[in-house]
């Protein structure tokens, strides 16, 4: 039987990628269940808890948050710590209220500490001081993990629930976030080396000094891996987290520095100029790579080239910029 399955955050990059990974495997669209936040706003536990009542879901696919980079992080911190607090804890009780089986929320790898050993495995968490830039970000989404934890542990066996989390890295691709100031790093530069490029500036700015060292995982991998992992047998899953350690990392395993990211999204763009770094601006976390041998252990690995990823976002710019225009 076709489950009826609920996207929170359709509209995100990640929600999205979901909802096309989904249908591209066979789900009909009538079983793919979405609300805009106008049709239902997520942090309104009394919309929420209505809303489950009358769809009768099965499965959550919670990819709505709250997001921005350095820049929203640090002007936004209250908004960004309420909203995503509220959200996950309404979405999760409801759900758990109403019957849903299954759920997966969708972390992020700011979670970790910020000096954290590299790669980061999924036993760092909680171990050390988070990166002050994203902190009231990354304690809503470790809030989010326990969530999904504490109601396994409670109700699990009793309910027969299954709520599962997963932590990506950095993502991009169709559907991101090319706002001048509020985007991440790799949509940022796109941005910006294509405005350069078309105003034939000399150089363009990167924030920081460039030393930094990223990862960076195409959107619709990340698609892949959440619905490879949320197929996954519980007995399969419980081989490799345990009960107060339940999430899993999402990532490809390989990272670069911002100034080698940068010289790819230069060739990608067609830009000519010169790259300067803006060192008065801050770095963020100095390296954030993800352990995912647990992920390859459990049967996925990510496929897309960052090359291949970072052309097609640039493709994914360009007709939202003449939408958009």
């Amino acid at each position: 039987m076709i489950k009826k399955i609920f996207v929170a955050g359709h509209r995100g990059m990640v929600g999205g990628a979901i909802m096309r990974t989904l249908r591209a495997r066979g789900i009909p669209a009538d079983h793919i269940i979405t609300r805009t936040h106008a049709e239902l706003d997520l942090t309104e536990q009394s919309q929420v808890r209505a809303f489950f009542a009358s769809e009768r879901i099965d499965q959550v696919y919670l990819a709505a948050a709250r997001v921005g980079g350095i820049h929203a992080n640090n002007t936004y911190p209250a908004d960004f710590i309420y909203s995503n607090l509220m959200l996950e804890a309404v979405v999760v009780h409801e759900a758990f209220k109403a019957g849903v089986k299954q759920l997966l929320f969708l972390g992020s790898s700011c979670i970790y500490p910020r000096l954290a050993l590299q790669p980061m495995a999924e036993d760092v968490l909680l171990t050390g001081k988070l990166e002050p830039t994203n902190e009231p970000y990354a304690v809503a989404k470790i809030a989010g993990i326990k969530l999904c934890e504490s109601y396994n542990r409670q109700y699990g066996s009793s309910h027969g629930i299954d709520y599962r989390s997963v932590m990506p890295t950095n993502l991009y691709g169709p559907g991101d976030s090319y706002h001048p100031e509020n985007s991440h790093v790799l949509p940022a530069m796109i941005r910006r080396f294509h405005e350069a490029r078309v105003a034939n500036l000399p150089s363009a700015t990167i924030w920081g000094t460039g030393t930094p060292k990223r990862e960076f995982l195409y959107v619709d991998d990340m698609a892949a891996a959440c619905i490879h992992v949320m197929q996954l047998p519980r007995a399969t899953l419980d081989l490799h987290v345990q009960p107060m350690q339940g999430h899993i990392n999402v990532g490809s395993g390989q990272d670069l520095s911002i100034a080698e990211l940068a010289e790819l999204v230069k060739v990608a763009v067609g830009y000519q100029g010169a790259i300067e770094f803006d060192t008065s601006k801050p770095d963020g976390t100095p390296r954030k790579l993800l352990d995912v041998s647990c992920l390859n252990e459990l049967g996925w690995k990510a496929s897309t080239p960052l090359k291949d990823g970072i052309a097609r976002a640039y493709e994914d710019f360009l007709r939202s910029t003449r939408t958009s225009g």
